[in-house]
């Protein structure tokens, strides 16, 4: 749990460090930028597999 909570804060931090060329952005492309981003936390970076293996207790799936 706890190193969910680190990798969370840190994507944040690296994404709040992006606020001010993404806030630069129309309101309209700003949603589609931090969905995508979004998605890459869960499908790309190790959240998908941490949350599988906090539910198997198996880091993949056989």
């Amino acid at each position: 749990m706890f190193i969910i909570l680190g990798l969370i804060t840190l994507w944040a931090i690296l994404i709040g460090s992006l606020s001010g060329f993404i806030g630069r952005l129309p309101m309209i492309a700003q949603v589609p930028v931090y969905v995508f981003l979004g998605l890459i936390w869960i499908w790309i970076l190790p959240l998908k597999r941490l949350l599988a293996w906090m539910e198997t207790g198996r880091w993949r799936r056989s």
